[in-house]
């Protein structure tokens, strides 16, 4: 049987290890896998399209659609989910104590289309009273000086966003300069340990978010070069089956508590709470299981400016993948 050679760039999950390695077979395809980390995986394909199919910032991937650019399409797969109360980082003696007295404060953001920074920016403005426009935002990047942010935003009324290209929020945020960063990666000086730096939000405040919103984060998704996808369309599916299939393999490994698989004390205790919270799958692929997360994100995105227009969840993916056969 002849196969279809497809490149693809993906992140180092445990989740997709199976499909990496072959032990999950695509069907009909044979696939050439680079793993990078994903700042530099997201610049290279946006950039060069280096890949028939790669993992994407779900953020960048909804401003570029909105803006014309269906140079590439999704299928219903999320590598990376992160409830994002904790990426918001302040000083651990400066004077935020509770998030809404950001209202008025400055903030660093490495992008604005960044994925983590949508959901954060909504954390703040919905849940605690933290107008976009009452904010002084700051783009850079994180650790290092000169990060440049190439998506195009429409930045809602009022709003004021402006580069520090000379210095990395981190030390803008050590010196006092800042008063807060939203950041996927963490600063610096909070992996140092040194205490100089905390996060805002502390307990259970992402569990309990999601007990209000039923809003999973949704960070990443994965696309097929549009050129790619529409000369082979059955890969939009055979594709999707095998990293649900991969995931699947995942969940039943941090099940099996005979054996130290991943290096966590107390990893059975982690497993049922999340099963006895979001469901014995709970990191489903799909369009249905996903809807209310993916609803919110749409509204989050149009309402940052991240989204020209509003986008519509049927636009997201491959027709192939918005259903499947039942028996």
């Amino acid at each position: 049987m002849t196969t279809l050679p497809l490149s693809l760039a993906i992140g180092d999950y445990d989740h997709v290890r199976d499909l990496v390695s072959g032990a999950v077979p695509a069907e009909g395809i044979a696939l050439a896998i680079t793993r990078l980390p994903v700042e530099e995986l997201f610049y290279r394909f946006v950039t060069f399209r280096e890949w028939a199919v790669s993992e994407m910032g779900f953020g960048p991937y909804l401003s570029m659609l909105s803006r014309g650019d269906t140079s590439m399409i999704a299928i219903p797969v999320f590598p990376s989910r992160v409830f994002r109360h904790s990426s918001i980082y302040v000083r651990a003696d400066g004077r935020i104590r509770e998030p809404g007295e950001l209202a008025g404060k400055s903030i660093g953001v490495p992008e604005w289309a960044m994925t983590a920074a949508i959901y954060a920016r909504a954390v703040l403005q919905h849940e605690h009273g933290v107008p976009l426009a009452s904010v002084r935002w700051v783009q850079g990047g994180v650790n290092e000086p000169g990060r440049i942010d190439n998506m195009i935003s429409r930045l809602p009324p009022g709003v004021s966003y402006t580069p520090a290209p000379d210095r990395s929020l981190g030390d803008l945020l050590v010196a006092g300069e800042l008063d807060a960063i939203i950041s996927a990666r963490p600063p610096r000086a909070f992996l140092a340990g040194d205490g100089s730096v905390r996060r805002l939000f502390q307990d259970d405040a992402e569990v309990e978010a999601w007990k209000a919103s039923q809003v999973f984060p949704i960070m990443h998704t994965v696309v097929i070069r549009r050129d790619v996808y529409e000369r082979n369309p059955w890969i939009a599916m055979n594709l999707y089956k095998a990293f649900d299939q991969a995931k699947d393999r995942s969940l039943a490994r941090l099940r099996e508590i005979t054996v130290s698989g991943y290096p966590l004390p107390w990893l059975a205790h982690a497993v049922n709470r999340a099963e006895s919270l979001l469901g014995r799958d709970w990191w489903p692929y799909g369009i249905g299981p996903n809807r209310a997360t993916l609803d919110a994100l749409l509204e989050y995105s149009f309402e940052q400016g991240v989204c020209h227009r509003r986008v519509g969840i049927d636009e997201l993916f491959a027709p192939e993948t918005r259903s499947t056969s039942r028996v």
